[in-house]
């Protein structure tokens, strides 16, 4: 560990004499990209450094433990313990920094929301869904755009389909995707009766053009006129796009846009997403065949969560995690368990190395 904090260090310090160089100061997107590295270091160099320090303190006071002075020996005595046990849990943090990281986790998301089983009271809380997370990335300053949206009469949401913009995005949220359960009584509940309904979520990394090759011969592409709620025309001209991709058989379809040409490039952008979603699917469950996942994060048909509203708490199923402030969930403020979850996730990967 100490080898690669070192090579961390001389690489932070290297990036740091590259941003000052004219020739990268004055290229925008050379800076922008050595800027973002540099600055994704800074954490773990701040407690790399924190670290070697304290291994060469311990070892200097060893030192003095071979001396004849008592009282210095006593001092240097108390200070090695005390470091060795300050040591212990500084260590723990940097191994979970130092494991591999997903490359996808700094990309920007397309998230797709659905009304489930459950009727009306399942697009409802599709619609409860979907405000948590355009809160939380509110909470974080990411930048939203609806692509796609189907919602009902009463405030529902059938689908929803947002381009989530910001740093470390999919990363945050990309332990969301599965089937999310509500327990409640509807509003068109007279009986008061508790009904169960779900929603899927689906967190797609963005495809870039050099992850997903998409030939034209491959798609079918209509176009159709964009609708509302009801099915009320909400433009007269044919600028909704539906894409057909041939070899995988997925569909996507985009209207929210206010021209054929934009609708066809936001379609594009999904499809390449659920793309490179299904290639990552493939990779996940090739790692959960060698070891026990916790914490999914490609299995879209996984219950990983419920939301108790009688009882105001809500449930994550993967790491038995309940919490009781609903309300506050509801508002967007989901980072202790994305936290929990994150946690959960990089344990796993340890005891796979360990084990």
């Amino acid at each position: 560990m100490k080898e690669r904090l070192k090579t961390l260090i001389e690489k932070h310090s290297l990036l740091s004499d590259k941003m000052l160089d004219p020739n990268v100061f004055n290229n925008q997107k050379k800076l922008l990209k050595i800027t973002k590295e540099h600055s994704s270091l800074d954490h773990i160099v701040k407690l790399g450094k924190k670290y070697l320090s304290m291994l060469k303190t311990i070892q200097d006071n060893k030192k003095i433990l071979d001396e004849n002075d008592e009282e210095l020996k006593e001092i240097a005595q108390e200070e090695i313990m005390d470091l060795e046990v300050e040591l212990i849990d500084l260590e723990k943090e940097l191994k979970i920094l130092l494991l591999p990281k997903n490359p996808n986790d700094d990309k920007n998301l397309i998230l797709e929301i659905r009304a489930g089983t459950g009727g009306e009271e399942a697009a409802l809380f599709a619609a409860n869904l979907y405000r948590i997370y355009t809160r939380y990335a509110e909470r974080n300053n990411w930048v939203l755009k609806i692509l796609n949206s189907t919602e009902t009469g009463i405030g529902g949401i059938k689908e929803a389909i947002v381009s989530v913009k910001g740093d470390g995005a999919f990363g945050r949220l990309k332990y969301e995707s599965g089937v999310h359960r509500v327990q409640r009584v509807p509003k068109t509940e007279t009986s008061g009766r508790v009904h169960t309904s779900a929603a899927t979520v689906a967190i797609l990394p963005e495809a870039e053009d050099v992850d997903i090759d998409i030939k034209d011969s491959d798609l079918k592409i209509d176009t159709y006129r964009a609708s509302g709620a009801g099915g009320q025309h909400v433009n007269k001209t044919e600028s909704a796009i539906r894409i057909t991709h041939k070899p995988s058989g997925l569909v996507v379809t985009c209207q929210d846009e206010s021209s054929q040409h934009k609708n066809r490039a936001a379609a594009l952008k999904v499809l390449k997403s659920r793309l490179l979603a299904m290639q990552e699917e493939k990779v996940a469950r090739a790692r959960s065949a060698e070891r026990k996942v916790l914490v999914s994060t490609g299995d879209r048909s996984a219950k990983i969560r419920t939301y108790n509203f009688p009882q105001g708490r809500v449930t994550d199923h993967r790491i038995s995690f309940t919490s009781h402030r609903l309300n506050e969930i509801l508002d967007g403020d989901i980072e202790e368990i994305i936290e929990k979850l994150k946690l959960a996730d990089q344990q796993s990967i340890m005891d796979t190395q360990t084990s």
